[in-house]
């Protein structure tokens, strides 16, 4: 009886091309390995390509450094000065979080009041509309004049523009909760609180998700923008007051030096809830499920 080989038999040929599952995997972790070293290295280049460009035509033209500093230039001034700036960072790091914190408590609890009880939202959603709508610049000054402590207006300021993002967004989650599901949880006579718990709360999660990325930056930004106003001066300030000093100083090195801070701040409160906002939903949420697309 003659032996028949793979190659004879088609069947077995497609059994032994057809990769096993541990293949398949290895494939695609390969794959993400790859587009997440292309996420870091390709910005990198970047940007890394257009600070030598900068550095380089600064040189080459002979730019005077109180028009445009070299990059070069600003990063000797951030040493050199890093014992002032680092207390000027840190003030503007505290006011950027409590500004946040006092925008998620307040937002979350009106979001779910105005999802549970529809005069409270009647009543109240027009005025944060005014808040949100008025240039905080328009409205700091006056904040100032009424707010006896300069940091507790300025913190006002900032909450004024991190809070809408909070609230807009939870009550939009709170009311996007699948009516089919409502239905379920009523037929099994579900409580108030395994309503909120089981059916709201996952619902308006990944909108909350996306306010608090939001409203991250937007805190940081209505803080810098209140000290503009104020004109604050003294130890127990942030960076938008070094800032100042150095325009009115005409330090330009300095200037971009403190602003390199407050845009490397920027980015690092967008990527921390951009990671906690993959970790919250990145196990059951196809906004955040990469690796399963």
């Amino acid at each position: 009886m003659a032996s028949t080989s793979i190659t004879d038999n088609p069947a077995l040929a497609d059994v032994q091309a057809t990769p096993s599952a541990a293949d398949l995997q290895a494939r695609d972790d390969r794959i993400r390995r790859r587009e997440s070293l292309l996420r870091v290295a390709v910005p990198t280049v970047v940007i890394a390509g257009l600070l030598l460009l900068w550095e380089v035509l600064v040189r080459v033209n002979n730019v005077p450094h109180y028009i445009i500093p070299a990059p070069s230039l600003i990063l000797t001034t951030l040493i050199d000065n890093w014992d002032t700036l680092s207390s000027a960072l840190w003030f503007t790091v505290k006011l950027t979080l409590l500004a946040l914190v006092a925008a998620i408590v307040g937002g979350v609890l009106l979001a779910i009041a105005f999802a549970l009880f529809k005069w409270v939202e009647i009543g109240l959603f027009p005025i944060a509309v005014i808040l949100q709508v008025t240039p905080i610049i328009a409205i700091a000054p006056l904040i100032l004049i009424y707010v006896s402590s300069t940091t507790a207006a300025l913190l006002l300021c900032a909450w004024i523009v991190a809070f809408f993002p909070i609230l807009s967004n939870t009550v939009i989650g709170l009311k996007s909760a699948d009516s089919n599901l409502r239905d379920l949880f009523q037929l099994y006579k579900a409580s108030p609180w395994q309503l909120f718990r089981y059916l709201l709360v996952p619902s308006a999660l990944p909108y909350f998700m996306a306010g608090l990325k939001i409203a991250g930056g937007l805190s940081l930004i209505g803080a810098v923008v209140a000290e503009f106003t104020a004109g604050t001066a003294g130890r127990e300030t942030g960076l938008a007051s070094r800032i100042l000093e150095s325009s009115f100083r005409t330090e330009i090195p300095m200037m971009f030096a403190a602003l390199l801070l407050v845009s490397l701040l920027g980015i690092v409160i967008f990527l921390v809830f951009a990671a906690l906002s993959r970790t919250v939903l990145g196990h059951w949420h196809e906004s955040e499920m990469r690796g399963e697309r």
